[in-house]
Formats: C-alpha cells, structure tokens, sequence
C-alpha cells in the first residue's frame, strides 16, 4: 500500500492547552501529532458537511423552493393555536 505524502504544518495553541495536549497523548499512548490530526480531521469534515448544507439550501431557494419570510411568520403566528376549539364560551 502506497504511504500517503504529508507535510508539516505549526500553529500556535495556548500552553494550557498543550499541557491537555501532552496529558492526553500520555494517557492514550498516542502522540501529540495523532491527536491534532484527528481533530483536525473532524474540524474539516464537519466544516465540509455545514458549507455543503448551506450551499444546498441557497440553491433551493434560488430555484424558488423555499418558504418566504411572510410565510414563516404566518405559521408562527398560529403555531399553537391551530385546531383548538375557541375557549371563550
């Protein structure tokens, strides 16, 4: 199997923070490395998935199918009141 190419890359993090870091890498027997780059793998897809989403939604209302802002505080307006008989006697 062929080794996927890396490259190095720093930030900066507080050193509380890397003092987690070291403590979790310790407890885990896994490096700091391992750690930061399954966060950052997580971030990332998380990240992708919100972007796709957003992207999705303005498309569907540029294509005409969403719900108009009128539309939705009308619905507020009655939510809860819909169906119930009228109490007043």
């Amino acid at each position: 199997m062929k080794k996927a190419k890396t490259r190095t890359i720093s930030c900066r993090i507080p050193s509380d923070r890397a003092a987690e870091l070291d403590l979790l890498s310790r407890r885990t027997d896994r490096s700091r490395s391992w750690h930061v780059e399954q966060a950052l793998f997580s971030y990332l897809d998380l990240q992708a998935w919100q972007v796709g989403e957003i992207e999705q939604s303005i498309a569907e209302m540029d294509a005409g199918l969403g719900i108009s802002h009128e539309e939705i505080k009308e619905e507020l307006a009655n939510w809860g009141h819909q169906g119930k008989a009228d109490s007043s006697g």
